[in-house]
């Protein structure tokens, strides 16, 4: 670990020596190139740089200890230092340990949130509707874009299947953990005798995959324009705005009609496509990787159920963390930080013990 960090130190070192050259900074690409780089290593950087201080700090408070012509009360003074700068030094040798787990390249990606009633008949598709309407409370709480791609209502008024769009810094790196299959249990609105019913929806959260991502072949693609429907079919708008986009190679089909412009419904209609495209090639590449290295969080197969809304316990189980959560009612409202914050803590105690950075290797940053 000590490498690594040195690693990135020399690094840092010698962007910041590049930034600064003539020849260079009459390169306005080259100075973005060098500059982003940069800013990536340098909270690694400082955090590392800190530590170094507070280690040297702390060697030199135990020479006063060590030393027979300390003043008494001097080493006193020094022992409360030396006790404190070794607990500051533990607590930024995990900092710096998670800061070098390896990053997820979609992280700081956009969302594509995908979310369809499962098992549970009307019940699930207005469970659906409340996911959704979670997830875009969330999305404002965080002051994130929450953009509604296309819907389709069930006869009571739920969602059968909605797409929606989050647009923010490092949405995906947060919202990736929700894939899955969620489970309510609650008296429906529409059970007169008072039954508890269980029912399911399914979440996809996918990293939008922008045009330099994924290329698409026009030939490959099948656009048909038709007027936009309301609950129950009926047409509502004439002047068919909505698109229709047919991938033909793999058979897929995505929908918009939540813009009044058929050029804006194409535009996300293609994001969605290519996200679907995108999240398919990489969920088959995944299944070649080893099972051990597969962890449950990070997998987002859709047939896992991940999580519990127990209405008459006031009740949330997240199954993959084996932990009860309450307040259910602010959660549906959005408040989804204490669970994501668990899941993140997790997903980073599994990524250290997959690369070998376990409590062994914790003792080579504090030597």
């Amino acid at each position: 670990m000590i490498l690594e960090l040195q690693a990135i130190e020399d690094k840092y070192r010698q962007l910041t020596a590049a930034l600064s050259d003539a020849s260079i900074a009459a390169n306005p690409q080259k100075i973005r190139e060098l500059s982003k780089e940069r800013a990536e290593l340098e909270p690694v950087y400082r955090k590392f740089e800190e530590w170094k201080r507070v280690r040297k700090d702390r060697d030199e408070s135990r020479v006063l200890l060590v030393d027979p012509s300390t003043d008494p009360d001097l080493k006193r003074m020094a022992e409360s230092e030396v006790e404190s700068l070794e607990a500051r030094e533990k607590v930024l040798a995990g900092e710096l340990r998670t800061m070098l787990i390896p990053k997820d390249p979609n992280d700081e990606k956009n969302v594509i949130l995908e979310i369809r009633a499962g098992a549970g008949g009307d019940e699930a598709s207005l469970f659906a509707q409340d996911l959704f309407r979670m997830y875009s409370r969330f999305a404002e709480k965080k002051g994130w874009k929450f953009e509604i791609v296309d819907t389709s209502l069930s006869p009571i008024g739920g969602l059968k299947e909605a797409i929606g769009e989050i647009r923010g810094k490092g949405a995906f790196s947060i919202l990736k953990y929700e894939s899955g299959v969620h489970r309510v249990q609650r008296v429906p609105k529409t059970e007169a005798s008072g039954r508890i019913h269980t029912s399911t929806a399914t979440v996809a959260v996918l990293p939008e995959a922008e045009e330099i991502d994924l290329k698409l072949d026009p030939k490959d693609l099948k656009i048909e324009a038709f007027g936009s429907s309301g609950p129950g079919g009926q047409n509502v708008n004439r002047n068919y705005t909505a698109i229709r986009i047919t991938h033909k190679p793999s058979g897929l089909v995505v929908s918009c009609q939540d813009e009044k412009s058929q050029h804006r419904n194409k535009e996300k209609a293609l994001r969605v496509l290519r996200s679907r495209l995108m999240d398919i090639a990489q969920r088959e590449q995944q299944a070649k990787i080893a099972d051990h290295r597969r962890s449950q969080v990070g997998t987002g197969e859709r047939s896992e159920k991940i999580r519990t809304y127990n209405f008459p316990q006031s009740r949330i189980t997240d199954h993959r963390l084996n932990e009860n959560f309450h307040n259910i009612e602010g959660v549906l409202e959005g408040e989804l930080d204490e669970m994501l914050d668990h899941l993140v803590r997790q997903a980073q105690a599994q990524a250290l013990g997959e690369t070998g950075r376990g409590a062994g290797q914790a003792k080579d940053v504090g030597r």
